[in-house]
């Protein structure tokens, strides 16, 4: 068994297999033998056991949010391993080839330095974001070149004289290590070209490995053949469909030849319908789809060898870089129970500074007990009082939801542990070492860390794109978009009479196309003032008007007559 080290999930995490069984160590069907992610043991593991108090800690818990010891960041407790894909792709432009190159100009070597004589970054390179993953260039020219010229270029293979640099770097909020580098290639390029004997060898090579996967199936087929009818007699005739031989005469007795002759030629096993038959064609039926999978492959490989691989229009070479960042729990990540109870880490504070048990034990987290009564969801507390005495009875529990612990054996459980009934601690103040005045819920929960951390969605826009249609920019961080100012935002300036600003949140800073342009311009110049002109999403209700058949325009108020 093949297993996935490290590989990239759709959501950007790490999939990552190890096995759990040791060298010489005796297995038996349907053992498990490797855990994946989020697997402990065959055992579903999304998160870890944390001992919590509820209680309110300096308002820093207020509304859901929730306050962590600097010991869970110091364990690695809450870290999580992301792996993410930056493509690159050179195409044949109609001024040239784009080239992926180390020969980037006006960048300096020290920029460079991780990168190989191929342009792309080595495995195993810290980055940051600004850095080059790969180098590109592409040539431009304000005239296109003749045919000639073009045909000289390509003979002595001159690069374009003007060049600009579009090479792949590392966008903002990414910092990592590269992790792996995949470069593909159209078969076409002189360079990267194979000879016709390269290419029998490979295709001789993959026959070879073809055959043999083939020979290790029949073989397990044999064997499992062999479980149920070696010694036997079938009372019908087994035959090939193709050729009309029989293969196993009826009321033979079956030895291992046989069922090698069967396995061979397995595609087209005939027999008459009898219980036999469906326990045969079963256990033929459970290897043929792995007989067409070795099949596709092996046409796949030798076609891409024939084809050349990397076929993206027009691309000649294509480049993904993986970069693998550690990610550790910070202020602004979403975190969740297992009753719905989510939050948003608001602070972390050192571990001396937590509450402590009387037995000086530091609690891991603070949640707010106002997160409890008005949603109903009174499992987190329960969950709290078993987990701190099945930590303290050294037991392990797993209630399943529709068949959950009673009350009655929580409370026999805490008794066990000689822990108070109630399941409340009196805590004292990490800072003070004075005693809190009430007795807290003081317990374990299973916390989960959640796939929205505040590293992937933290985003500013300076100057950006905008919408063709409104003018207006774009929203969202993959656009590079600003911040939407919505209609009720709007009032609330107008209630305020902030003209000023609203003014120029309505037209320099969205729409207005000459405002925005001349306001650039005065900020390069260190002259502050704006002008505002019509919005573009005017013109735009102007149209829509006009497309319901009633013509509007805009006119000086002076070209206006009122009457005869």
């Amino acid at each position: 068994y093949e297993l996935r080290k490290f590989m990239r999930s759709n959501a950007g995490t790490c999939f990552n297999q190890k096995p759990i069984v040791r060298e010489g160590q005796k297995v038996k069907a349907g053992q498990i033998i490797a855990d994946g992610p989020s697997t402990d043991r065959g055992e579903m593991a999304l998160g870890r056991n944390v001992l919590v108090a509820f209680m309110p800690w300096n308002g820093y818990n207020f509304e859901d949010a929730i306050l962590i010891s600097e010991k869970v960041l110091r364990e690695d407790i809450f870290t999580s391993i992301h792996i993410q894909e930056f493509e690159v792709t050179a195409r044949d432009t109609k001024l040239g080839p784009e080239e992926i190159t180390r020969d980037i100009p006006n960048v300096g070597e020290e920029a460079l330095k991780n990168l190989d004589h191929n342009g792309v970054i080595r495995v195993g390179a810290e980055v940051k974001p600004g850095d080059i993953l790969v180098g590109k260039i592409t040539p431009k020219s304000e005239t296109e070149l003749a045919p000639e010229e073009k045909l000289l270029r390509a003979i002595f293979g001159e690069k374009a004289a003007d060049v600009k640099d579009t090479s792949l770097i590392v966008p903002s909020g990414v910092a990592g290590i590269i992790m792996d580098v995949k470069v593909s290639s159209r078969v076409d390029n002189q360079e990267e070209k194979l000879s016709p004997s390269d290419r029998r060898r490979q295709a001789k090579q993959i026959q070879e490995e073809f055959k043999t996967q083939m020979d290790k199936l029949r073989e397990a087929l044999t064997e499992a053949l062999s479980n149920i009818l070696l010694g036997e007699k079938i009372p019908l005739d087994v035959i090939n469909g193709e050729s009309g031989e029989i293969i196993i005469p009826a009321n033979r007795k079956i030895t291992k030849t046989l069922l090698r002759k069967l396995a061979a030629v397995s595609k087209h096993v005939q027999i008459d319908p009898s219980p036999v038959r469906i326990k045969i064609m079963e256990i033929i039926g459970s290897y043929q789809t792995k007989f067409d999978e070795l099949e596709s492959d092996r046409e796949r490989k030798i076609t891409s060898i024939e084809a050349g691989e990397g076929s993206a229009d027009g691309a000649i070479k294509q480049v993904k870089v993986y970069v693998a960042t550690k990610q550790k729990l910070e202020v602004g990540d979403k975190m969740a129970g297992r009753h719905g109870n989510k939050g948003v880490v608001a602070k972390i504070v050192p571990e001396e500074d937590m509450p402590f048990l009387p037995d000086g034990t530091p609690v891991e987290i603070c949640l707010n007990p106002l997160g409890v009564p008005s949603r109903m969801n009174v499992g987190q507390v329960l969950e709290t009082h078993l987990g701190w005495a099945c930590k303290r009875l050294g037991i392990k529990v797993a209630t399943p939801v529709f068949d959950g612990i009673p009350e009655k054996k929580v409370r026999e459980y805490l008794k066990e542990a000689k822990l108070p009934s109630s399941g409340k601690s009196p805590l004292f103040d990490g800072r003070t070492g004075d005693k809190i005045d009430q007795e807290v819920v003081v317990g374990y929960i299973y916390m989960m860390k959640l796939n929205h951390l505040v590293s992937h969605k933290i985003h500013a826009r300076a100057v950006g794109p905008y919408s063709l249609v409104t003018q207006q920019p774009l929203g969202g961080k993959a656009q590079y978009g600003g911040q939407r100012f919505g209609e009720m935002e709007v009032w609330a300036l107008e209630a305020y009479g902030a003209a000023h600003t609203l003014q120029e949140l309505l037209t320099v800073k969205s729409d207005d196309v000459q405002g925005r342009t001349k306001i650039y311009e005065s900020l390069v110049k260190g002259d502050n003032t704006l002008q505002a002109g019509t919005p573009e999403s005017f013109n735009v209700l102007i149209k829509e008007i006009q497309s319901l058949g009633l013509d509007i325009k805009l006119q000086k108020r002076d070209a206006l007559s009122f009457g005869s």
